[in-house]
C-alpha cells in the first residue's frame, strides 16, 4: 500500500486539507484533486475510482469528502481501513464539519495525518494514541511553566507589600487629626438631612407629594458616597468645611480597606453592581429615559418570560427653571402601556403629549449635579410573548465524549440594538483549573470562586451579530451549564420616547437640556 495524498475536499471540489505522503511535484497532485469532483459522479453505491494511474478512495462526511489518493497496486482492504481512521480523526479536531470549520483547525488535522500514514505506509496506531501524540506534552516545558508563574506571583507579592506600605504611610500622616475624623461621620449626615429640608421646603412640592420625597431620599444615598453638589443649589452654612472632612474620611477609609479592615464593609455603601453609575448632568435640564429588561429563555428554544419596565425622569439644577412642561414623542408601539405620576395631568399627556404638572404654579423640584436619580415623571410597561422581540438570544450545547465535555456556545443579536458591554456567565462544574477554551469571539474569564465562565463582548453591532465560545471541562451532566446569566446595555429604547421641546411657562427663550437613553437588563436568563 503506498498512499500519494490525504485530502478533505469540498463537493464543489474546494481542497480544504490535502497532505502530500510521497515525493511527487505540487502541480502533479493538484491535477489528481482537480479531477477527483468530475469522476465521482452521482448515484454510486461505492466509494472508489480507478483512473489509469492511480485509485481515489473517499468517504462523504456530510457536505465533505475525505479523500485517499493511492496508487492501483494499493490493497484496497488497507485503504478502507486508513480511511476509517482518518475519518475518526476529523471529528476530534474539527466540531463544525464545514469549510469554515475544517480551514480553522487544518494545521491539527494535516499533524494528525502524519502520525497515521508516514511515507505513504499505515501505521499501527489508534484514535487516542494519535490524540496523545499530537499534543507533544513535555515535562520540560511545564516546568518552564511552573517557574515563570512562580516568578509572576513573588512579583505581585512584592507589588502588593510596595502598596501596603505607601498605605500606611498615608495612614500615619492621617492620623495627626484625630479630632476632625471623630466629627467626619455626623457632620456628613448632618450635611444630608439639611439639604433633605431644604429640598422638601423650597420645592414647591408638600411633604406627601411624593416627588420631594424621592429626591430627598436619593440625595441622601448620594452624598454618603461622598460626592459634592455644585453651586447652583443653596447649601447651608458651613457645608464646604463639612463636605471637605467628608472627602478625607473616605481617603481614610479606602486605605483601611487596602490593609483589609472589616469594619470598612459596614461604614462605606455598596455601589451598585448591575452596571457603572452615569456621570453627572451638566446642562440644566436632564431627561433620563431609561428601560429594565426581564427576560427569561429556554434552553430548548422558545421564551418563558418577556418584560420591559421603563421611567423618564427629570433633572433640574437652577430653581429659576422648574416652571416647565415637556413635550414627547413616542415610538407608536401599541403593546407599551404608559402610565403618569399622581401629581402630572393626566388629560394633558393624554390628548397632546405634554407631561406638566397639575398645578401650573408650582414647579418641578430642583436637585444637585450629584444626584442623577432625578424625579419620575413617566412610567410604562410592555410584554410580548413575540420570539422577535428577543434582543439576544443564546445557544448551548453541552455534549460528553470520552472522558471530556465538549461546550459548545453561540450568541446571535438582532438588528433592532447595538449591545454594549456583553458580559455572558456560565456555571461550570467544580474544577480544580480553569476549562480549556478552544474558540470564542471575544473575551473570557474564569471565577474560580464561583466557577463561573465569563464570556464578554464589548460591543455587537452589524460587525459580529452572532459569534459562538467552545470549551471542554471534565465529564458532567448537562443541566450544571444553566442557568446562563446575560448582562448589556444598550443606548436605544423599545419604547423609542423622545423630548421633543421644554416648554417654559413663564415665557421666553426654552431653556437647554439633554436626553439621555439607556436599555439594561435587570434579570436576563437561559434556564
Amino acid at each position: 500500500m503506498v498512499v500519494l495524498a490525504a485530502s478533505v475536499v469540498s463537493k464543489s471540489g474546494k481542497v480544504l486539507v490535502s497532505r502530500q505522503f510521497v515525493d511527487m511535484t505540487r502541480i502533479r497532485i493538484e491535477g489528481l484533486l482537480a479531477a477527483f469532483p468530475k469522476l465521482v459522479g452521482t448515484g454510486k453505491q461505492h466509494t472508489y475510482v480507478e483512473t489509469e494511474n492511480v485509485r481515489y478512495v473517499y468517504q462523504p462526511i456530510e457536505a465533505l469528502y475525505l479523500l485517499l489518493v493511492t496508487n492501483k497496486q494499493s490493497n484496497i482492504l488497507e485503504d478502507l481501513e486508513t480511511l476509517r481512521l482518518l475519518s475518526k480523526l476529523v471529528p476530534e479536531y474539527c466540531y463544525s464539519l464545514d469549510e469554515e470549520g475544517i480551514g480553522k483547525n487544518a494545521f491539527e488535522l494535516i499533524f494528525a495525518f502524519d502520525e497515521v500514514i508516514c511515507l505513504g505506509h499505515k501505521e499501527n496506531v489508534t484514535v487516542a494514541q494519535v490524540k496523545q501524540y499530537c499534543e507533544m506534552e513535555s515535562h520540560e516545558e511545564k516546568l518552564h511553566k511552573l517557574v515563570l508563574q512562580s516568578k509572576i506571583n513573588e512579583t505581585k507579592d512584592v507589588m502588593k507589600r510596595k502598596a501596603s506600605e505607601i498605605e500606611k504611610s498615608k495612614i500615619d500622616k492621617n492620623r495627626g487629626d484625630k479630632g476632625g475624623f471623630m466629627s467626619m461621620g455626623s457632620g456628613r449626615i448632618e450635611t444630608s438631612f439639611s439639604d433633605m429640608s431644604i429640598s422638601s421646603s423650597g420645592s414647591g412640592f408638600g411633604s406627601g407629594s411624593g416627588f420631594g420625597l424621592t429626591t430627598d431620599v436619593d440625595s441622601f444615598s448620594t452624598k454618603t458616597k461622598g460626592r459634592q453638589p455644585s453651586s447652583a443649589t443653596a447649601p447651608p452654612k458651613g457645608l464646604g468645611m463639612q463636605l471637605g472632612k467628608s472627602q478625607k474620611t473616605n481617603q481614610f477609609l479606602e486605605s483601611l480597606k487596602a490593609e483589609g479592615e472589616l469594619i470598612v464593609e459596614d461604614v462605606q455603601p455598596k455601589v451598585g453592581q448591575s452596571r457603572v453609575a452615569a456621570p453627572p448632568p451638566t446642562d440644566p435640564i436632564t431627561l433620563t429615559a431609561e428601560e429594565k429588561l426581564n427576560v427569561t429563555l429556554k434552553r430548548d428554544g422558545g421564551m418563558s418570560n418577556f418584560d420591559v419596565q421603563g421611567t423618564l425622569s427629570l433633572q433640574i439644577l437652577n430653581q429659576e427653571d422648574g416652571l416647565i412642561q415637556v413635550q414627547i414623542e413616542t415610538g407608536g408601539n401599541p403593546g407599551i402601556l404608559f402610565k403618569t405620576h399622581p401629581n402630572m395631568n393626566k388629560e394633558l399627556f393624554s390628548n397632546e403629549n405634554i407631561l406638566g404638572l397639575k398645578d401650573p404654579n408650582r414647579p418641578f423640584p430642583t436637585g444637585p449635579a450629584g444626584d442623577a436619580a432625578g424625579v419620575g415623571l413617566l412610567k410604562w410597561r410592555m410584554q410580548s410573548a413575540d420570539e422577535s422581540m428577543v434582543p439576544l438570544t443564546i445557544n448551548c450545547w453541552p455534549s460528553v465524549s470520552g472522558n471530556e465535555t465538549y461546550v459548545s456556545i453561540e450568541y446571535e443579536a438582532s438588528a433592532m440594538f447595538d449591545l454594549r458591554n456583553v458580559l455572558i456567565s456560565v456555571p461550570l462544574p467544580a474544577l480544580r483549573e480553569a476549562p480549556n477554551v478552544r474558540q470564542i469571539d471575544g473575551e473570557w474569564r474564569y471565577d474560580s470562586r464561583n466557577s463561573i465562565l465569563e464570556w464578554s463582548i464589548l460591543l455587537i453591532d452589524n460587525s459580529n451579530r452572532s459569534g459562538s465560545m467552545e470549551f471542554v471541562v471534565p465529564p458532567a451532566d448537562s443541566s450544571v451549564f444553566f442557568p446562563i446569566s446575560v448582562r448589556f446595555s444598550a443606548t436605544s429604547t423599545y419604547s423609542d420616547l423622545k423630548v421633543v421641546n421644554i416648554i417654559p411657562l413663564r415665557g421666553g427663550a426654552p431653556p437647554k437640556f439633554s436626553q439621555r437613553t439607556n436599555l439594561i437588563t435587570e434579570n436576563y436568563q437561559v434556564v
